[in-house]
């Protein structure tokens, strides 16, 4: 499912029109983007929890020329599925 799709179920289940759906649904983005810049979680209970985890810089291969790389530290996003996501796909 993409983005066109995800917004044409939420115009459909919440009975409002694409328009309204999209602007729902950037909405929820937008906000849950800024709360992780800022360094907060974001947990949707029953769905499941966003939050920014760093990573360290380490020493990497580079397959090809088999020659060391050094490989920056960077903040990546974690998602842990909350128990009635899980609860769903099992």
């Amino acid at each position: 499912m993409n983005k066109n799709d995800l917004i044409n179920e939420i115009a459909k289940s919440a009975g409002i029109s694409k328009k309204e759906a999209e602007a729902a649904l950037s909405a929820m983005l937008e906000n849950i983007t800024k709360a992780l810049k800022n360094g907060e979680s974001t947990t949707l209970v029953g769905f499941g929890a966003f939050s920014v985890s760093k990573r360290a810089a380490r020493e990497g291969v580079n397959p090809q020329t088999k020659e060391k790389i050094k490989i920056p530290a960077k903040n990546v996003v974690k998602f842990k599925a909350g128990k009635t996501l899980n609860s769903a796909l099992n």
